[in-house]
C-alpha cells in the first residue's frame, strides 16, 4: 500500500494557536498509510523579493512542500486577510512552482461568527494563482472556534470534527485521482 505524506501549515506562529490545534486534530482521521507533519518555521522565512536566493528556511519550506502528496493550510484572519507570514511563505513558491498541481485543503478559523471567511477567500485566490489542485469541497470556514476547543487544547465540537474528517477524506481523494 502506497504511503502518503500530508503537510500541515498553520498561518499562526503561536504554538498554542487554534489553527495549530485544528491541524493536530486532522491526525485522528488519517489512514495508517499516511504520514502527517506540521511545518514549523514560517517566522524564519525572510521577506520575499524576486531575485533573492533561497535561504535555509525557504529551502526547508519548499522541501517540505515537495515531499508532501497533499497540503492542509489552516489560517486565522488578520485585518480581513491571511497573516503576512503565511502569504510571504507562499509567495516564495511562485517562481519555483512547488505548489503547482499539489492537492490542497484550505481551512480558516476565527473566534468570530464569520469564521475567517475573508482570509479563506484570500487564501483560495492565492492557491488558485499557485496552480494547486482543489475542488468545491477543498475549503472549510470554522466560526466561533474558541467554543469548539476544550481545556485540553483539542477540538471537541462534533460538527467541526465531522467537517475536518470530510476535509481529509476529500484531500486524500484528490491525491488518489
Amino acid at each position: 500500500m502506497k504511503r502518503f505524506n500530508i503537510l500541515g501549515i498553520s498561518g499562526s506562529l503561536r504554538p498554542d494557536s487554534t489553527n495549530t490545534v485544528i491541524l493536530r486534530a486532522f491526525e485522528a482521521f488519517l489512514p495508517a498509510n499516511t504520514n502527517f507533519k506540521i511545518f514549523h518555521g514560517l517566522d524564519e522565512i525572510p521577506h520575499f523579493s524576486p531575485g533573492l536566493d533561497d535561504t535555509a528556511a525557504v529551502t526547508a519550506f519548499k522541501t517540505a512542500i515537495q515531499q508532501a502528496d497533499g497540503v492542509i493550510i489552516c489560517t486565522p484572519e488578520y485585518a480581513f486577510g491571511v497573516p503576512g507570514t503565511l502569504k510571504n511563505a507562499l509567495d516564495w513558491t511562485v517562481a519555483s512552482g512547488d505548489l503547482n498541481d499539489k492537492p490542497v485543503s484550505a481551512v480558516s478559523a476565527s473566534p468570530l461568527n464569520t469564521g475567517g471567511e475573508k482570509a479563506l477567500a484570500s487564501l483560495l485566490l492565492t492557491l488558485t494563482a499557485l496552480g494547486t489542485r482543489k475542488n468545491d469541497d477543498s475549503s472549510l470556514s470554522i466560526p466561533n472556534i474558541k467554543h469548539k476547543i476544550d481545556a485540553n487544547q483539542q477540538v471537541s465540537d462534533q460538527e467541526t470534527l465531522v467537517a475536518l474528517r470530510h476535509q481529509i477524506d476529500n484531500l486524500l481523494a484528490i491525491i488518489a485521482s
